[in-house]
This record gives structure tokens, sequence and C-alpha cells, in this order.
């Protein structure tokens, strides 16, 4: 048997922007060692055998506790993106869902909290401000931080 060189993986994250009267609903990171007293949105990492849609569903639940049906849920941006590893970021909203947003993992995040979205915090993560932006205008795609 051939050894095979070892394909390159690349990490899968999904977001939900959740919109709701003209206010988006954003997570103040805390004690994950990765932007933490930032804000950014309700999202996570795909698992192994698991759809975009699942993985979604799954990590919203777990963050802030509201239920989504995979028929209500539209990716509405993706981004490959380049920082200490690389990784391509899915961005979904839902139209409809089940339950009132919480604070579902206090341990990693300070509070959830609505802003307009024309007046989103200074200390917004800056790829999140962008793709929130894009997601807006209807881009579908951007890359960001490779040297293209």
């Amino acid at each position: 048997m051939r050894n095979q060189k070892e394909r390159f993986k690349v990490i899968a994250s999904i977001y939900l922007l959740l919109i709701k009267n003209n206010k988006i609903l954003l997570q103040k990171r805390a004690n994950t060692g990765y932007e933490d007293g930032n804000y950014g949105l309700p999202a996570g990492h795909l698992e192994n055998n698991e759809s975009l849609k699942d993985g979604l569903i799954r990590e919203i639940s777990e963050e802030i506790a509201i239920k989504l049906d995979k028929k209500d849920v539209k990716l509405v941006h993706s981004m490959h993106r380049k920082e200490k590893d690389i990784r391509i970021d899915f961005f979904f909203t839902a139209k409809k869902y089940i339950g009132t947003p919480i604070n579902n993992e206090p341990e990693k995040c300070e509070e959830i909290k609505w802003f307009y979205l024309e007046k989103l915090p200074k200390n917004t993560i800056p790829y999140i401000r962008k793709a929130i932006q894009l997601a807006l205008d209807g881009q579908y795609f951007s890359e960001i931080g490779w040297n293209t």
C-alpha cells in the first residue's frame, strides 16, 4: 500500500443572523480565548458527519436555546477566511423559530443583546461586521485574509 499524502482539512463554522425589527442578535464572547469582550453571532463548528443545517440547528439550540427547522433557514453568505488557520464560514438567516433567545452558555458568553443593524457596537468582531453587511447587501461570497 502506497503512503498517501493526507488531504488538507478546513474548519467549517456556522453562524445565525437572527434579525427582528431591524435589529440583530449578538453575543458578547467571554472566557473562550478568542475575541473575548467582543460581539459576534450565535455560532459554532460543524462536527464530523453533520450537514450544515443540522450543525446550525444544534449549535443554535445549545447557544441561545431556540429551535430552528431546516425549511426555515437560508444560507445568505459564505466566507473563505484566513487568520491563524483557514476556515469556511457559512452565514444563515431564519425567518421563523420557536422560543425566546437566552444566553444558554454563560461560561462562554457574557451577554446576548439585540442591536440595530445600522448601529452595531464598536467592538463587533471585524469579520462578523463585514459578513453581516455583505449578507444584507445580497453578496453571497467573500474572501478575507488572503493576499489576493
